[in-house]
């Protein structure tokens, strides 16, 4: 599917996680990817990320996306606009539900740093108003891991962004737990690798809680309503 052929999706009543949006956050080089791909892999969430687009779009371009002058240029800017704008067409609206995945209400990973707890609170609210339920899970690292990997990336950003993403990021923690709630709130550690007896736990015991969530039928009266409209007859 090319990138600007973005098409409303109605196969909605045959997700098996119908009405269920997990949140991603995680500040830079915490490993968002990796973890979302041990944890989420054959789910068929849809992944909503304005991001992915955005660096595809800049490549594209032949933009050099380390560089801060050339984000913050006139095209640069235009670009990252243009990404959000796909990104919401994929999504559908929130408002009204109608369009991209949310014509179907499919079931969603919603893609992010976790930078902005205003933005992805208001959006889980929306969501909720659809029908949706939600929960987030945190990828953490140390800072110190944060740089390392950041300066193996192909495109690596100055050591001092990063500090400031980290930090942001770290602030925002509590204030996520506040917003999605205890139950639906999981933090994995993923400074290293899985040979660390606990790190491997907290694995496997977010994993469990993720399957458990998604597996769980819709129960909000938006969600039943919506599905006994859409049943076959």
């Amino acid at each position: 599917m090319r990138i600007d052929e973005i098409t409303s999706i109605e196969e909605g009543p045959n997700d098996p996680h119908i009405f269920k949006a997990v949140f991603l956050a995680g500040g830079p080089g915490s490993g968002k990817s990796f973890v979302a791909g041990n944890m989420l892999r054959g789910t068929g969430l849809k992944t909503v990320n304005s991001d992915e687009i955005y660096e595809y779009l800049m490549t594209k371009k032949g933009m050099d996306m380390s560089d801060p002058e050339v984000i913050a240029s006139k095209d640069g800017q235009e670009t990252r606009n243009k990404a959000k704008d796909l990104t919401n067409k994929r999504q559908g609206d929130l408002e009204s539900g109608r369009g991209g995945y949310l014509q179907g209400r499919l079931g969603l990973v919603i893609d992010g740093t976790g930078k902005d707890v205003q933005k992805v609170a208001a959006t889980s609210e929306k969501l909720k108003a659809l029908g949706y339920e939600t929960m987030m899970l945190f990828v953490n690292t140390s800072e110190d891991v944060a740089q390392e990997r950041n300066q193996k990336r192909a495109r690596s950003i100055p050591a001092e962004m990063v500090s400031k993403m980290w930090r942001a990021v770290q602030n925002n923690l509590m204030k996520f737990q506040q917003v999605f709630g205890a139950a639906n709130f999981h933090v994995v550690d993923n400074s290293g690798g899985l040979e660390d007896p606990e790190r491997k736990e907290n694995f496997l015991e977010v994993t469990r809680a993720i399957d458990k969530f998604l597996m769980k039928s819709p129960s909000s009266p938006q969600a039943k309503e919506w599905l006994a409209s859409h049943k076959k007859s």
